[in-house]
């Protein structure tokens, strides 16, 4: 008797928010344009004087750009429509072909008549990114070993506030720098302790450390550092570093290539973080103790004890980033001086897809957001600041809402681990 073959059919899960959202930003960006058209040319600066090669400057004639970049946007739109209909997804490619496309437009429409210098702009997004950058890569370890870490915010604080305080006694930034670290592990230490040991609600237990150290660090600059601000709130800045040669490349050199420590470390950071979760024992048993830890516990790993050390690992890393605030600028430590960059680099780490590398250029996103008002604000732009003050959070929003996509956190992120 001949067998009858058996059909195995493949069920196809389809997210239209993607398209709907492109679909939504192309016609407000369309009806923005018709509205409220804009003549001249925009020319956008590709070089600084200190560059070794000189790139002419681009100028582009408003008109036919935005109107380029209209249809170029609906041809994205229409291309994640189509491959969330062919294979349940649109691509990640296309979201971000999509922001390019609208930014170029935007910029174009916005600076109508004005130099935008790009070299500056750039800069400027990444010297904003790189706290949120440093904090999307401790949620993005904190939540990979199964422990939300909403306190992001709180050691960004710590670590800004106690970098102020150590270099300006020692006059060193390293001191400070390591203070810093220092500060991250004990707020993280609380939380790992109260989640891990306790099991009480991780959520919970980082609202109230956010609490706690926005509390504490505002008491302390009241009463201590403000009425000694010379002996305690003077941070030694961090120079820059100009790597030779690559600092002199175009557009490129200025960006990457003359930072301070900080930043530089955060390039090793980010590589490091990405090939140790993925290419090392490290890796996989903080993965596993984040997707299956009764998996993980049969095999021996020590769930409760990774993910705590973990968690103090993730405290380290978010402590460094808020060195940025004070002595990563030579700015003196001021009352929530980090104002939510904690909570965005916990959208960053969702837009990631808890992917160190995914979250890192999230994170450049939204700092290039925050950093779009003021350069439009520079160039005189007829766009209210307050629309861009807003812009920021507009897109955290348009992030966690889903719109670029299904995002699924690690399994057991979140849940505490109690060993039978």
């Amino acid at each position: 008797m001949p067998e009858t073959p058996i059909t195995v059919e493949k069920t196809v899960l389809r997210s239209w928010k993607a398209p709907i959202a492109l679909g939504i930003f192309t016609v407000l960006y369309g009806l923005l344009m018709l509205l409220a058209p804009r003549s001249g040319t925009t020319t956008f600066r590709l070089s600084t004087q200190a560059d070794l090669i000189q790139l002419p400057d681009l100028e582009l004639p408003v008109g036919p750009t935005v109107w380029i970049c209209f249809v170029l946007l609906a041809l994205l739109a229409g291309a994640s429509a189509y491959f969330v209909r062919a294979g349940g997804r649109s691509p990640l490619w296309v979201v971000i072909a999509y922001i390019v496309i609208f930014v170029v437009g935007f910029l174009t429409w916005a600076a109508s008549g004005a130099t935008i210098p790009v070299p500056g702009l750039l800069a400027g997004s990444l010297a904003l990114a790189v706290p949120l950058i440093y904090g999307a890569l401790g949620g993005v370890i904190g939540e990979r070993a199964g422990v939300v870490n909403i306190a992001i915010e709180g050691q960004l604080l710590a670590g800004a506030f106690t970098a102020a305080v150590i270099s300006s006694i020692t006059k060193q930034p390293f001191l400070g720098l390591l203070a810093a670290m220092v500060a991250g592990v004990l707020v993280a230490a609380v939380l790992a302790a109260f989640a891990i040991k306790y099991l009480v609600d991780q959520v919970i237990v980082g609202v109230v450390l956010n609490v706690l150290v926005l509390g504490l660090t505002g008491f302390l600059f009241s009463q201590v550092l403000q009425p000694n601000a010379p002996l305690l709130n003077t941070p030694v800045r961090f120079d820059r570093i100009p790597i030779p040669l690559l600092s002199e490349i175009p557009v490129i050199g200025p960006l990457f290539f003359r930072q301070t420590i900080i930043v530089y470390i955060m390039y090793v950071a980010v590589a490091v973080v990405y090939i140790g979760m993925f290419h090392t024992r490290w890796g996989l048993r903080l993965r596993a103790v984040g997707e299956h830890p009764q998996a993980a516990d049969t095999v021996g790993i020590k769930v409760n004890a990774t993910r705590f050390w973990n968690v103090l690992l993730a405290g380290a890393i978010v402590g460094l980033g808020g060195t940025v605030f004070t002595i990563g600028n030579g700015i003196a430590f001021n009352k929530d001086m980090t104002a939510g960059a904690g909570f965005i680099a916990l959208a960053a780490v969702i837009f990631g897809q808890w992917d160190p590398i995914k979250a890192t250029l999230a994170a450049l996103l939204f700092g290039f957001a925050s950093n779009l008002q003021n350069t439009l604000s520079v160039i005189g732009s007829p766009v209210p600041s307050e629309f861009m003050l807003m812009l920021p959070y507009l897109v955290t929003i348009f992030v966690v809402a889903g719109v670029v996509g299904k995002s699924r956190a690690p399994a057991a992120d979140g849940k505490p681990y109690i060993k039978g």
